[in-house]
């Protein structure tokens, strides 16, 4: 029976490597519902399996690690094992550059402006017509096109239709 462990043990150990971290890596959180990390959050239908990244601020013990955790992660505490922590490899296209001009709500939206009207078009619905125009919208991200009510549009941006 030893000797049988003992080659279990042996075939186990050869492909398995301890995770270590160093104070200021970034890694992921695992979530489960039955953690305190998942009960953290609000919708727990759609939950992704990791968050973060999340910066490591001290090393206690030989597996548990300190995490520095944003306001609204708060209620939980801050020290957590190495098996529910995956290390976070930076990405480049991870970044979004700043441009120092971009107004962010505190909703973290974007505002954008319409530019012009490109199209209209009238929608019957129910033997109701509904006139609508396509509106080019302009802003920091670019430049995006949806359909709006008309008589929304005039009231809201007069000035496109003179």
């Amino acid at each position: 029976m030893k000797a049988s462990q003992s080659r279990q043990k042996s075939y186990h150990d050869k492909r398995r490597k301890d995770l270590e971290f160093q104070e200021g890596d970034h890694v992921f959180l695992r979530v489960t519902p039955l953690t305190g990390v998942g009960r953290a959050l609000k919708s727990r239908k759609l939950t992704p399996k990791f968050i973060g990244p999340y910066q490591i601020s001290e090393r206690i013990g030989t597996v548990a690690y300190r995490v520095g955790l944003p306001p609204h992660l708060s209620n939980l505490h801050d020290v957590f094992h190495v098996s529910q922590l995956r290390k976070y490899v930076a990405d480049p296209s991870h970044v979004i550059p700043r441009d120092d001009d971009v107004q962010v709500r505190d909703n973290l939206t974007v505002e954008t402006m319409p530019l012009r009207i490109d199209g209209r078009k009238v929608k019957s619905l129910r033997g109701k017509e509904i006139p609508l125009v396509r509106v080019v919208w302009g802003g920091a991200t670019g430049e995006s096109l949806t359909w709006e009510l008309e008589s929304k549009m005039r009231e809201s941006y007069p000035e496109l239709f003179a």
